[in-house]
C-alpha cells in the first residue's frame, strides 16, 4: 500500500499531461465527500458533500470540506459532477457557489432537483447539465462517462474520467441489489466493458468493506414494515433521511395496505418527497398524505408519520419529539421505527434518542431488533465481485473510516493487485498520475470547515476546545482592582464560576492565596514592571494549581485584573 509518509511532503510543481487527485474530504470519515481532479490547468470537482458534527464538537452545525487549496482557483473549475443526492455529497455546494455561482453542476435528474431545492434557500440559481447513464460529456479535459450504479436513493451515478494522464472510474456511493425497488441494478455491464478499456485507477466506496458477504435487497424490508405497522396499536412514527425516496415509499405502500393515513414531518422531508413525487421517483397512492397541520383530525390508530431524525440530530424532528419539543407528543403505545443505519460517531446521540422515546413509553423498533433497514454500500463480496469484473490496474479506497479503507484495501489485494497498486490515502492527500500511473507525491493541509449559524470557517479547534471545558468543567472568574500607583489591592479578588460548585463558598480558601499573591507582585513598586496581563496569569496559575490538586478539575480560568 501507499508510503504515508509521502503524504507529509509539499507536492512538487505539476507537470504537463499529468493529473492530480486531491481528496478534501470523505477519506478517513464518513461524509464531507469530495475530490479534485486538475489537469492542463482546468479542474474538476466530484462532489461537494458536508459531514455533520459529533459531540465533541459543540455548537457546530455543519463540516465543510477545506476548499483553501483551491479557493484562489475558482474560476479554473470546469464543473462540478454530483454522483447522487445525499447530503454528505452535495451538501456543501451552496457554500461553494457563494464563492463563484456559475460553477457547472452536472449530475441525474433527482440529485440536480434536490440540489436546485436547497439551493434556492440560499438565493442561488445554478446553471445545471443532466445526465443520464451511458452519456458521455467533455468537460475541460476531462471526459466523462456516466455509468448506473444502485445506492439507497434513486439516479446514483458512478463516473468515468477519461484524459490523457489515464482513466479514472469513481464508483460515488453504490451496492449491487439485485432486484432493487426501481428496477435500476448497478451496470457492471458497464463496468466490465470499462475495465476491457482499461480502467488505470479505480476509486471505490469502501463504507462497507469490513462486512462479510452481500447485502441484502432493499425488497426485503418491505414485508418487516407491513408487519410492524399493521400490528401497532396507535400511531406509527418512522424515521430516516430525508433523501431516502426508497423507504419511503416502502412507509407509503405499507401504510396504504393498513388503511392508514401519511404525514410527512420536517421541512427536509416534505421538500424532497414533494420533488421526488413530481419527478416520478416516488409513487404516493391517492388520497393517503395529509397535511401535518390535520394529523389530530384522525384516530391515533390510522396514522403514519414519515420523520427526519433518524441520526439523532439535536433539532431534526425525532429528537424534538423524544425530549418533548415538538407538537408530536410521543406517549404509551406508540410505535416509533428507526429506518436507516447507524452513521458511524452518532451512536450515542441514536441511543440516547432511543431512551428518550422508550421513557416516554413508545415502542422503538430499529435494525438492531428488525429488519427495517439495509445499508445502501457494497460489502465486501460485492467489491471482490467488483474488482474481478472491472481488473482494475490500481486501487484508490475511498469514503469510509480508516478501518473502512484499508479492509477494502485488502479485497482488492486479494484480486491480485500488488500491495504497491493499492493506494491508502487521507484528506489532504496528492496523488499524481502520469501514462496511467498514480502515485502519492505529497500532503496539503486539509482541516475541518466549520459552519456555526451564520459564520463559515470562523470557528477554530481552539474555539472548540474552550466549548468543551466550558461543557465538561465549568468557569471559573477572578474580578480585582488594583492601585499600580501606590501598589495596593484595591478591591477583590471577587470570585464568580459557573458549571464548577453550586455553593461558591468552597472559593474561600483560595482567596487569601490569590490576594497574597497579587499583594506580592504590585508591592515590588509603584509603577511595577508587572503588566496587567503578568497579573491576570499570577491569578490563573494560582486558581488553576489549587483547583488541579483540590478537585483534580481543569475548568476554563478567567482572570480581570483592572487598574484603579
Amino acid at each position: 500500500m501507499s508510503d504515508p509518509t509521502l503524504e507529509l511532503k509539499a507536492p512538487p510543481a505539476l507537470k504537463p499531461g499529468t493529473m492530480r487527485i486531491i481528496p478534501l474530504g470523505g477519506i478517513g470519515e464518513v461524509g464531507r465527500n469530495m475530490t479534485v481532479f486538475e489537469l492542463d490547468g482546468k479542474l474538476l470537482i466530484v462532489d461537494c458533500g458536508v459531514l455533520f458534527p459529533e459531540e465533541h464538537q459543540p455548537g457546530v452545525d455543519l463540516i465543510l470540506p477545506d476548499i483553501t487549496s483551491i479557493r484562489d482557483r475558482l474560476d479554473d473549475v470546469v464543473a462540478v459532477v454530483l454522483t447522487h443526492g445525499h447530503e454528505d455529497h452535495i451538501g456543501a455546494v451552496p457554500y461553494l457557489l457563494r464563492l463563484r455561482k456559475d460553477i457547472p453542476l452536472v449530475g441525474s435528474q433527482l440529485t440536480l432537483a434536490l440540489i436546485e431545492a436547497k439551493l434556492a434557500e440560499h438565493r442561488i440559481k445554478p446553471y445545471t447539465l443532466a445526465v443520464t447513464e451511458g452519456q458521455i460529456e467533455q468537460l475541460g479535459p476531462f471526459a466523462c462517462e456516466f455509468v448506473a450504479v444502485n445506492h439507497s436513493i434513486p439516479d446514483a451515478l458512478a463516473v468515468f474520467m477519461r484524459t490523457r494522464a489515464g482513466n479514472v472510474l469513481h464508483t460515488g456511493d453504490f451496492k449491487m441489489d439485485q432486484l432493487p425497488l426501481d428496477g435500476r441494478i448497478t451496470d457492471l455491464r458497464a463496468f466490465a466493458r470499462l475495465g476491457e478499456e482499461g480502467v488505470d485507477l479505480f476509486m471505490v466506496d469502501s463504507t462497507n468493506a469490513d462486512v462479510p458477504g452481500f447485502m441484502s435487497s432493499e425488497r426485503e424490508i418491505g414485508p418487516t414494515l407491513d408487519r410492524v405497522i399493521g400490528q401497532a396499536r396507535k400511531r406509527v412514527i418512522v424515521a430516516s433521511f430525508s433523501s431516502h425516496v426508497h423507504r419511503v415509499q416502502q412507509v407509503l405502500d405499507a401504510a396504504h395496505a393498513n388503511g392508514r393515513k401519511v404525514a410527512f414531518v420536517g421541512r427536509s422531508m416534505v421538500r424532497n418527497m414533494s420533488i421526488a413525487s413530481q419527478l416520478g421517483y416516488l409513487h404516493i397512492p391517492e388520497g393517503i398524505l395529509v397535511d401535518m397541520k390535520r394529523v389530530d383530525d384522525y384516530p391515533q390508530e390510522k396514522i403514519v408519520l414519515m420523520s427526519t431524525g433518524s441520526q439523532g440530530e439535536p433539532m431534526a424532528a425525532l429528537s424534538r419529539m423524544a425530549n418533548g419539543d415538538h407538537r408530536v407528543q410521543v406517549g404509551r403505545g406508540d410505535t416509533v421505527i428507526l429506518a436507516s443505519s447507524l452513521i458511524p460517531g452518532n451512536e450515542n446521540a441514536v441511543y440516547r434518542v432511543i431512551n428518550g422515546l422508550m421513557k416516554l413509553g413508545a415502542d422503538v423498533v430499529h435494525k438492531g431488533n428488525a429488519k427495517v433497514h439495509v445499508s445502501g454500500h457494497a460489502a465486501a463480496g460485492e467489491l471482490l465481485y467488483c474488482y474481478n469484473i472491472v481488473r482494475p490496474r490500481q486501487v484508490m479506497p475511498v469514503h469510509g473510516e480508516v478501518r473502512h479503507l484499508i479492509a477494502n484495501g485488502k479485497l482488492a489485494q486479494a484480486t491480485g493487485l500488488a500491495e504497491e497498486d493499492v493506494l491508502l490515502t487521507d484528506d489532504g492527500s496528492v496523488i499524481d498520475m502520469t501514462d496511467g500511473v498514480a502515485r502519492v507525491v505529497g500532503g496539503i493541509e486539509c482541516g475541518f470547515i466549520y459552519v456555526d449559524g451564520t459564520t463559515v470557517g470562523e470557528i477554530t479547534d481552539d474555539d472548540l476546545k474552550d466549548r468543551r471545558i466550558l461543557g465538561d468543567e465549568g468557569f471559573i472568574s477572578i474580578i480585582t482592582v488594583v492601585n499600580r500607583h501606590n501598589g495596593t489591592i484595591v478591591s477583590g479578588p471577587e470570585i464568580h464560576a459557573r458549571g464548577f460548585a453550586e455553593d461558591e463558598k468552597v472559593f474561600a480558601e483560595i482567596i487569601p492565596k490569590i490576594s497574597e499573591a497579587l499583594h506580592e507582585a504590585v508591592q515590588s513598586g509603584p509603577g511595577s514592571a508587572h503588566s496587567t496581563y503578568q497579573l491576570q496569569q499570577i491569578v490563573r496559575r494560582v486558581v488553576g494549581t489549587w483547583v488541579n490538586r483540590r478537585y483534580k478539575r481543569r475548568p476554563m480560568i478567567i482572570p480581570v485584573v483592572l487598574e484603579a
